[in-house]
């Protein structure tokens, strides 16, 4: 069960920020450089059944499950938000790691796919407090320059890069549901893109 939202007593409500976008978009070290900025956000930390890639922590990354892990606790209840994403891996969020720290009057930043994003949609429609804290911003990236920082990684092959691409294609047509849109370009500018966004939610 979603715990209630606990009473404000003047304090200004904290943010969820929500960043979403295409693989290779960006998003995760959006999220890192913000974190990095001292100015007062912790970092959501998704979990999913993809193995680890090199350098990547359990725990620090992701969550990394196996499926039989992955399944008991969605039996449990203990996912906010899950989803199948390219066709074989799931990934969600426990509720653990986003509600209870925002009931505690902490800002966040989480990395999702736009599954997942709709999916806390539909849970923030029946939860004013999560509706009222949470902001999302999907990052555009052309086709060109998208292929490119794929390939750039190293980290996929040119298959997974292939249906990666696909699903992208897919992904940017969801991108006038978001609250706010970044058309990436460089680091630094996607980054003040972003800080000019917190401005306005008052972060």
């Amino acid at each position: 069960m979603m715990p209630k939202p606990a009473p404000r007593t003047g304090a200004r409500d904290p943010v969820l920020l929500v960043l979403a976008g295409p693989a290779g978009s960006g998003k995760s070290t959006l999220c890192d450089r913000l974190v990095a900025a001292d100015m007062g956000f912790s970092r959501v930390v998704t979990s999913t059944t993809r193995a680890p890639r090199a350098g990547e922590v359990d725990g620090v990354h992701y969550h990394f499950f196996t499926p039989r892990e992955f399944d008991a606790r969605v039996a449990a209840g203990e996912f906010l938000e899950w989803a199948w994403v390219h066709g074989e891996r799931r990934y969600g969020t426990l509720s653990a790691s986003v509600l209870g720290p925002l009931l505690l009057g902490r800002n966040l930043v989480m990395s999702v796919d736009v599954q997942g994003v709709e999916s806390l949609r539909r849970i923030a429609a029946k939860n004013p407090f999560l509706k009222r804290v949470m902001t999302t911003v999907f990052i555009v990236v052309d086709h060109g320059r998208l292929l490119a920082r794929m390939r750039e990684r190293g980290k996929d092959d040119e298959a997974e890069i292939a249906r990666r691409m696909a699903t992208a294609q897919a992904e940017l047509r969801e991108a006038p549901k978001f609250d706010h849109i970044i058309v990436s370009r460089t680091r630094d500018e996607d980054f003040a893109a972003l800080l000019a966004i917190l401005k306005t939610v008052g972060a």
